[in-house]
Formats: structure tokens, sequence, C-alpha cells
């Protein structure tokens, strides 16, 4: 499927066979930085501005790197050193990068719809890298990457996620994704962060975290949000670690080829024990490696690209 859109807002709006191609091109990119050249001249003359409102190291890092592979001239914008500081909105300082001839604007920003407020008000092609609780889309891409090259496929694959669901745009995005493209999709964790609301998007919600990783090909650990938690949604850490963390005894019980997932940053001893998160099964590293092929591929898609045959010239 041709890829037509300006922006990559969310992933409730996209179709399933635009995931794919997503995932396709991405493969595709992979590929390229295996080669001693890992630079291609796809963005090449095109600017892009990594306008980062809200705190991030591994996005942050991943689509700089990713737009330097592409050959793209790129502004990253320091509100710690900008007019944000002063009382500038987002939509005037939005508006003096445009004036800069920005072709695309990365953000992120602690305010959920931030960038579909963008892509209102610009010309140039707005990425989320993260609204609020809202969405990450590129981060549901790179998961679902990491799933199918691993397994081979997403359908009628069990994934299970568990932590705090209800303030994680992680988990947002990856029940988009994953369900559009044929997952079973179970949730997991504390009755205050799984409200059973999250079954009108097609999961399962449950609080019995045995079960839920049992038949699980896939675990997908999320880490507190205590920075957008209005008040404690538990007892405390060391409760959480008890009755959610994921520990050797808990994996002892799941299936062997059950492989295990973070967005991070990981809380080490919190969500997951230190020794699962450097196992074999463990494929945390593996996914920022795929952040950057999937980063690579979206930039691409949304500057014009068709799909995998031309990153691969077949």
């Amino acid at each position: 499927m041709a890829w037509t859109r300006k922006h990559l807002l969310d992933i409730e709006s996209l179709a399933a066979e635009e995931i794919v191609t997503v995932l396709d091109t991405a493969r595709a990119f992979k590929a390229v930085g295996e080669r001693a050249i890992k630079k291609v001249p796809a963005l090449r003359g095109r600017t892009i501005v990594n306008l980062f409102v809200e705190p991030s190291t591994r996005t942050r890092i991943s689509f700089e790197l990713a737009e330097q592979r592409l050959s793209a001239d790129i502004i990253n914008f320091s509100t710690e050193a900008s007019s944000f500081k002063k009382g500038e909105t987002l939509k005037d300082t939005a508006r003096n990068l445009e004036a800069l001839n920005a072709d695309f604007i990365v953000i992120r920003h602690s305010a959920s719809g931030a960038p579909h407020f963008l892509s209102r008000v610009l010309q140039a092609g707005v990425i989320n890298a993260g609204d609020g609780a809202h969405e990450h889309p590129t981060q549901a891409l790179l998961d679902a990457f990491t799933i199918r090259e691993h397994k081979g496929k997403i359908a009628g694959l069990n994934v299970t996620i568990l932590g705090d669901i209800l303030y994680s745009r992680v988990a947002r995005s990856n029940i988009w994704a994953l369900t559009k493209l044929g997952a079973r999709v179970t949730l997991c964790g504390p009755s205050t962060l799984v409200p059973r609301t999250f079954e009108q998007l097609g999961c399962r919600v449950t609080y019995d975290v045995d079960e839920a990783i049992a038949g699980a090909d896939i675990i997908h650990l999320l880490r507190i949000q205590h920075e957008r938690q209005r008040q404690t949604m538990f007892p405390s850490i060391h409760e959480y670690a008890q009755l959610f963390g994921l520990n050797q005894a808990r994996l002892a019980r799941t299936r062997p080829d059950a492989l295990i997932m973070h967005p991070g940053p990981i809380n080490r001893g919190v969500e997951i024990d230190s020794e699962i998160a450097d196992c074999g099964r463990s494929l945390i590293l593996e996914q920022v490696t795929n952040g950057l092929a999937v980063r690579m591929a979206a930039l691409f898609l949304l500057n014009g690209g068709k799909g995998p045959h031309e990153v691969t010239g077949d």
C-alpha cells in the first residue's frame, strides 16, 4: 500500500496496511544500517526540527540519528534555552521554526493533542514523538517490528501488556497497532491503573498476573508513570514489585519461547528483575536498535517515499 500521509500523529487513524508498509520499509532500512556506509541521501536538502518540550533520551537520540542517516539538516530545539521560558506559545514557537523553512517538526509534548494541533496550523509535516498520556506512534511501530522480526508474524499472537496502562501513551499506541495487525492483547496491572474501559479497544483485562502471562507469546512491561499520576495509585513501589513485577519465579511459569519487551527507561527491581532484563529472552536493547530503522522508514515515507522497493532499489 502506497503511503500518502503528510503527518504521523497516532496509530489509531492508521490502517493495518499502512502499518505494514512502515514495517516493511523499516526492514529495508535495517539492512542499510548493516552496511559499511550507513547514510542515504533520501532527505538531503530537507530541514527537520526536533521540538522536544518534554524530556527524552532514547526517542530524541533515535530520531536525531535517523535524520542524520537520511542526510537531513537538523535543528534541535531546547526549551530550557528558548522563549518557552518567557511565555511564548507552542503555536508561535512552531510558526517561527516553520518560517526558517522547516520541512518536518518532530514534537514531544506533555499535552495530549499537541502534535494534532500543530498539524492544523503548520504547513510542515508533524511527527508525534509522544504527547502526554495519549500516543507514542513510533514506539508502537518499533515494537510491532521487533515482534514480527522474532515471531515472523503478529496475527494470532498473545501479547500481554503489564503495568501502568492508564497513563501510558506506549500502551495506547501498542493496543491500536497490535489489534489492527491481528494480535490478542491482554492488559494487566493494579485495578487503579487498568480500568475495564480499555476493553472497548478490543483488549482483555485481568488483574491476575500469573494468568495474564501464562500463555503469552510476548510480555510487554511498562514502568510506572509517576510524572503523570495525580495521586498515588497503589500503596508502595515494593508492593507493586511483589504483586506485579516480573521476577524469576513468575518467568518460570511462562512459555519457554515467550519474549520480554520494555520501552524504557527500566526500573530494575520494580517492574522487572535485573537479570531478566539482561537475559536471552529480553528484546529491550533490540527495540532500541529497531527504533532507528522504524524512524528512518517513517521519515522516508512522510517525505514521499513509496515503500521498501525504493530503499533497496528493487
